[in-house]
């Protein structure tokens, strides 16, 4: 039989991980068995040549799920149940899809998530419920490109979470030299590591000289552990002890409300990147990812036709 689609493999996967099995890779082979495939069907490669087509289905069956809540990471690769994945399981559905994960609010936020805009709007109902019938295929290539874009901004925070705090704060400074401060010249960022933490942990110098620079604090919180206010208190008050006037603090997770209105009633000019903001620059200036392919529109060159004349 053909290699089944990720939707009939997610609940063969979640029931792989409910029994042990925390990475994909070992749920392959079972897989394999459950659905009689073949040798050559379970080596049948993506056009890429890069990954079997299952362990790519098996992966989205997986990443789905754990939008919905009912997987989570353990570490970097491996996952296990949650309450609601546990609880699924014991009086599982007849069928488990995207339809049906769509009970779970969490994947609903994000398939709101993954429906917004370039620029940050939502692309609307019309745009989030459209038939595949209705749609062209560039309103599909586009829809699908937004899904895999908002499934990578998870996966990129879960692999910042595994880092080494001096990792972090490497990655942050990366990440501010490839959008541009500094003149785009690593030499001009460096981390300062734990032993010159004062509530900087790195600097961006914006010229030559050092004349003007850029003040980092990075935080690698869990997403439910929100930066406060007495956060950015000790942060301001390290900007004070440097003379800085600009700073930018960087945080897997997000800020409160009380932080959020505390850096407008400063002196400096603070910047606040929160977990999804972070995720979002490091897709948009290559830090932390890689192309795996790239597809290519074209269209009718109208200059090398040109109208003839009647």
């Amino acid at each position: 039989m053909p290699v089944p689609s990720y939707q009939t493999l997610m609940l063969p996967v979640l029931k792989l991980i409910g029994e042990g099995h925390e990475t994909i890779p070992s749920c392959l082979e079972p897989l394999r068995r459950e659905f009689g495939l073949t040798q050559d069907e379970f080596e049948e490669l993506l056009p890429s040549g890069k990954q079997t087509l299952l362990a790519n289905r098996a992966h989205w069956a997986r990443n789905y799920m754990s939008q919905a809540g009912l997987v989570e990471a353990i570490k970097r690769g491996h996952y296990r149940l949650t309450v609601d994945g546990d609880a699924l399981l014991a009086n599982p559905p007849d069928e488990l899809n995207a339809a049906f994960l769509r009970n779970y609010e969490p994947f609903l936020e994000f398939l709101q998530r993954s429906a917004s805009t370039k620029e940050g709007g939502l692309s609307g109902p019309q745009q989030t419920d459209k038939s595949s019938d209705a749609a062209t295929p560039e309103d599909l290539m586009a829809k699908s490109h937004r899904e895999i874009e908002a499934l990578l901004r998870n996966e990129l925070l879960e692999a910042v979470l595994s880092v080494s705090p001096a990792q972090f704060e490497q990655l942050i400074v990366d990440l501010l030299v490839a959008m541009g401060y500094g003149g785009g010249d690593p030499a001009m960022g460096k981390s300062i590591g734990k032993s010159g933490d004062g509530g900087i942990d790195g600097v961006i110098n914006e010229d030559a000289l050092g004349l003007d620079a850029v003040y980092v604090q990075a935080k690698r919180y869990d997403p439910a552990n929100k930066v406060g206010r007495p956060d950015i208190q000790k942060f301001v008050g390290s900007l004070t002890g440097e003379s800085a006037t600009k700073g930018i603090f960087v945080t897997t997770s997000g800020f409160s409300r009380e932080a959020q209105d505390y850096i407008s009633c400063v002196q400096q000019r603070i910047v606040l990147i929160d977990g999804e903001m972070l995720a979002k620059l490091m897709i948009q200036h290559g830090v932390g990812v890689r192309a795996r392919a790239q597809y290519v529109i074209r269209s009718i060159d109208e200059d090398y036709f040109p109208e003839r004349e009647t």
